[in-house]
């Protein structure tokens, strides 16, 4: 029997290596086959001539009707001629390729018919998910320069009637639901689109920055698009490639599914999983993740001082806070960043070294791409600022003050390695390990005009027009980050929506080159209308976007019902504004309570790493109940989840948890460690427990915990 056991072992263990070791892709002269077990898909390849086509795209268990037996896989145009995978292309060459995230896959390279394209898809497939993941390099063999646009990186052709008229398209963070015909925007990072009746759907997820990224749901035809912005939209995509030069695409992930009745599923796995774990996001290569923030920003705004700022800094440290972030109003100009010194007449690194004495890490708000019109680098070097249609010196954050104009600068100049040595000297000689880089540099998310853009200069090196400057500022703050990044490692950099171009904008480009996103300015209010808008917020975005990259304004300190602020913020970046120094002995002593229980369910559970739908609770809204859960997924280990009563007219409601272990038995403890049932993974998913909320407005964070 022993040893009739041993050989199953031996057999499975060897299968198991085997499969490990077999290539995702592998190809004929006529056919290119992706298949990592959970999704195939396969491409005819021209041979030697033809066209290129994705001839099947599914999942590899069951049936899969979404698309057509022929689709285009991709489009784009150069000087107004239409490339696609329907063109006459000739084969030059397919090979292996990987990446450093466990990406396996191949790169097909084709000529065009006319000789003047050469074009390269990448396609990578990951362990154990249904994701393809596709990029184009397109190279320019003519003898001039060509204006690459309207690109499409991932193109199929869905089956007629019933995909167009079933389909639920699920936009904006693939939160909302609508059907079709739609064109998707700046929000649209990812989009589901889901049949019912097949239980079946895609997932695209869109890499490209901000304002430049395009997917498309049957808008101009019965087809999926995905890629850059297109020549008729607001902010078009437009590259320009030298002779013998070429230029990468942003990539495009997909992911096809069946047997699923609720695509919220894939969204609360599969999604997140591949970015954490494949993507190379920031926030998983950083070792130690924030837990708790303060940011001084709010009620005082630029009116700081060094005596403030230690006053302000004692009282955090005493509520536990670990992050103490110094906003607007510490230097001497937007532009030259010289520290004010009426205000900080010792400089700022005592300053950082104070707050770090206090066990706290010190953080600081600078302007990525900004200059005051009375700032020295402006008058010194105005060929560095972007003009405007009219040729003018540009504002994409024209709310400012008439009597400090801002300049926008244009990172296509010597305006990022200017703004990147001052980075560096605040990173590394001071001691600074939190920056909040803000201020719009390619779109204003204030001024509605899409005109209002970019750069219009015409003797900049960096781009040669308008449309190619929105596509290069955003790939040249990028490569600012990674600079700073690989001078200081686990520096934090929190990118806001101002950078990013639009209101509480967030994608997966920034996510790859920066931890965090300043998404919200919630002024004005306090109670239970601020907590509904910051956990609003937080399932808006996630979980198609890490919950700790969600850095969720302006909760304060010292608002009436201020545990609650915090309780909503757990299913976030916990980061809170205010003046501190208002609450009492007691108050702050309750803050530190929940300062070290955030810090040690990180600790036992890597909390920041995870956060999921909480079953049978949908989006935050007045009248109902809400609820997160940020459960540890790979070790099945426990985490925490929230509660809340949004004055709901019920006071009991039955919560259950998903994504544990089955065959586990759990414990749900209070905050203060009280058990208040135990249950197997098993029983937390299909009966779950009663929480009872007797305030119409209030809500209960709880560990679950492994025995």
């Amino acid at each position: 029997m022993k040893k009739a056991v041993i050989a199953f072992i031996l057999v499975f263990l060897t299968a198991a290596f085997t499969i490990a070791q077999t290539p995702f892709a592998q190809w004929t002269k006529n056919e290119l086959t992706l298949n990592n077990g959970v999704v195939q898909r396969i491409i005819k390849l021209p041979n030697p001539q033809g066209d290129f086509l994705t001839t099947s795209y599914k999942p590899v268990a069951g049936d899969f009707q979404y698309f057509k037996p022929s689709n285009t896989d991709f489009q784009f145009e150069i000087n107004n001629i239409v490339y696609s995978g329907k063109s006459d292309w000739s084969m030059v060459d397919v090979k292996s390729i990987n990446d450093s995230r466990q990406g396996d896959g191949a790169a097909v390279t084709l000529l065009s018919g006319d000789k003047r394209i050469e074009v390269t898809l990448k396609y990578l497939l990951y362990p154990n998910l249904p994701v393809v993941r596709k990029s184009l390099i397109v190279k320019n063999l003519s003898s001039s320069e060509v204006p690459l646009e309207s690109v499409d990186v991932e193109k199929f052709e869905v089956s007629r009637y019933s995909a167009t008229t079933f389909s639920w398209i699920y936009s904006d963070y693939g939160r909302r639901k609508s059907i079709g015909p739609y064109e998707g925007n700046m929000q649209d990072a990812l989009m589901i689109v889901h049949n019912m009746d097949w239980e079946s759907g895609i997932v695209i997820g869109n890499e490209a920055s901000g304002v430049m990224k395009r997917t498309s749901v049957f808008w101009q035809g019965q087809d999926i698009c995905s890629g850059l912005t297109h020549k008729n939209n607001l902010f078009p995509f437009r590259k320009w490639i030298k002779p013998n030069e070429s230029f990468e695409t942003p990539q495009v992930f997909t992911m096809v599914y069946n047997h699923q009745r609720d695509p919220e599923e894939i969204l609360n796995t599969a999604v997140p999983d591949f970015i954490r774990k494949h993507m190379g996001i920031r926030l998983s290569e950083l070792k130690e993740k924030p837990t708790f923030v303060y940011n001084n920003w709010w009620p005082f705004e630029k009116n700081i001082n060094e005596k403030l700022i230690r006053e302000l800094a004692k009282v955090a440290a005493d509520a536990g806070m670990k992050e103490f972030v110094i906003d607007d109003g510490w230097q001497d100009s937007y532009g030259d960043w010289g520290i004010d010194k009426t205000k900080f007449p010792n400089g700022l690194k005592p300053v950082f070294d104070y707050i770090k004495s206090l066990g706290m890490k010190p953080g600081l708000w600078v302007s990525v791409g900004s200059a005051s019109s009375k700032s020295r680098v402006f008058k010194e070097h105005p060929e560095w600022f972007g003009r405007d249609i009219n040729g003018n010196f540009e504002n994409l954050l024209s709310e400012l003050p008439n009597e400090d104009y801002v300049r926008t600068a244009c990172f296509s100049t010597g305006w990022k390695d200017y703004i990147k040595e001052i980075l560096l000297k605040l990173s590394l000689d001071y001691g600074l390990e939190y920056m909040k880089l803000d201020f719009g540099i390619v779109t204003s998310p204030y001024a509605f005009n899409n005109e209002n853009s970019g750069c219009y200069a015409t003797n900049h090196t960096g781009h040669k027009d308008h449309h190619e400057s929105l596509f290069v500022n955003y790939e040249r703050m990028w490569k600012l980050f990674d600079e700073l990044h690989a001078a200081k490692p686990n520096l934090f950099i929190d990118c806001t929506f101002e950078a990013m171009g639009g209101l509480q904008l967030i994608d997966y480009a920034m996510l790859k080159h920066a931890e965090g996103n300043w998404l919200s300015n919630f002024d004005g209010l306090s109670g239970e209308k601020t907590d509904l808008r910051v956990r609003n917020m937080a399932w808006w975005r996630s979980p198609a976007i890490p919950a700790t990259a969600l850095v969720i304004g302006n909760p304060q300190m010292d608002d009436k019902g201020w545990e609650m602020h915090i309780k909503s913020l757990a299913g976030a970046l916990p980061i809170m504004l205010g003046d501190p120094r208002r609450l009492s002995a007691v108050d702050l002593k309750i803050y530190h309570g929940y300062a070290n229980w955030l810090q040690n369910m990180n600790s036992k559970y890597d909390i920041m790493s995870y956060r999921q739908d909480l079953p049978g609770f949908g989006e935050p809204q007045e009248g109902r109940w809400d609820g997160f859960q940020r459960i540890n997924t790979d070790t099945k280990t426990g985490g925490i989840i929230g509660v809340f009563r949004q004055g709901a007219a019920e006071s009991e409601r039955i919560v259950t948890v998903k994504y544990l272990d089955l065959v586990k038995n759990y414990e749900v403890k209070l905050m203060n460690g009280e058990v208040i049932t135990s249950l197997t993974g098993h029983d937390l998913q299909s009966k779950g427990f009663a929480v009872k909320l007797d305030k119409l407005y209030s809500g209960e964070l709880f560990e679950i915990s492994a025995k």
